[in-house]
């Protein structure tokens, strides 16, 4: 099967469970401890973060700027 044959499927199967049906969207421990389970898997000198600082900033900068818009439209002035 090709990679975007297999995409597709896999989008499918993505879309079909609503968001309030999520796991990791209803429970956020059970989210940190699959997190925290996934990078304890990779070997320390593959970790992306590890290796490039550069990275691991824009990737924090970018989810700071999104959790601040987000309270922001959530409480517009």
């Amino acid at each position: 099967m090709d990679q975007e044959k297999q995409r597709e499927i896999a989008r499918k199967g993505g879309a079909n469970v609503p968001n309030d049906k999520r796991s990791f969207a209803q429970n956020r421990a059970l989210a940190s401890e699959a997190g925290r389970k996934g990078g304890r898997s990779v070997a320390p000198q593959h970790r992306s973060f590890s290796q490039n600082r550069a990275l691991a900033a824009a990737a924090g900068r970018k989810g700071g700027q999104t959790s601040q818009s987000r309270r922001a439209s959530k409480h517009p002035e």
